[in-house]
């Protein structure tokens, strides 16, 4: 079962071969305790500017599927976004669709380190999380929205990566055998440093990073996350007995 705090979910690994590791930044919609959304925000709380819809359940499905251990942040990414570096323009972002974030509007040094808190106590459990598996694999889950700001999105699941391109393509192969259009690196790269989380402690525990997007109408699909999971625990499972055997 999940332990829960106010900034951080954890799901205790349950089997010791799980062959992944899993974590899901934008895993929530809600705000730390004592703070609420100023009323020129309201409209945000409920779109994917505050979380990825049905991330958080795939993460938990899979999770319980593989025994695996599993990291979720308690906070919205409209807090602050664990997904991305301290110095990025977008950890505490001001702007959505135009308009200007009344929560993130003007921050001072007082209200920033308070943010900082949170981020702090994400990678904190995330690091030790990956510090305390031998999975070989740490995937991030995310989902993505089908339309943003105007453009439609026809990519149907993207397999991020930045070191990792020949495991990303094996597992995009896996998911695309399911029917759905799935891209490398798309709708983000990898390569730009959009899985900053997952690269960051799979690099410092020596393990492979992947990041799963999928898209939001898919995300929140039941049958749909029943089909992924099932085939992102093949997959694993493939890799592990490869590397048990020696190879690569």
């Amino acid at each position: 079962m999940p332990t829960d705090s106010a900034l951080v979910r954890v799901v205790a690994p349950r089997s010791p071969t799980s062959p992944m590791v899993l974590t899901c930044e934008h895993a929530s919609r809600e705000l730390p305790n004592g703070v609420s959304w100023p009323e020129a925000d309201r409209w945000l709380a409920g779109t994917h500017w505050a979380c990825d819809f049905g991330a958080a359940e795939l993460t938990h499905e899979l999770a319980t599927l593989l025994g695996a251990a599993a990291v979720l942040a308690g906070f919205s990414r409209l807090w602050i976004d664990p997904n991305r570096p301290l110095d990025s323009a977008t950890l505490l972002r001001d702007v959505a669709d135009g308009k200007v974030i009344a929560l993130n509007h003007r921050l001072d040094a007082l209200e920033r380190e308070r943010r900082l808190e949170a981020w702090h106590a994400y990678h904190d459990a995330a690091h030790a999380l990956l510090d305390g598996t031998v999975a070989p694999i740490a995937l991030a889950v995310h989902s993505f929205t089908p339309t943003y700001e105007g453009t439609r999105r026809s990519v149907e699941l993207g397999v991020l990566f930045d070191e990792e391109e020949a495991l990303a393509v094996r597992l995009a192969e896996r998911l695309a055998a399911l029917g759905v259009d799935t891209r490398l690196n798309e709708p983000y790269s990898g390569r730009d440093g959009l899985i900053y989380a997952i690269g960051r402690h799979a690099t410092s525990h020596k393990k492979r990073a992947l990041e799963l997007e999928v898209r939001q109408d898919l995300a929140t699909d039941p049958s749909v996350r029943a089909s992924l999971v099932v085939a992102l625990a093949e997959f694993g499972h493939d890799v592990a007995r490869e590397l048990a055997g020696g190879a690569a």
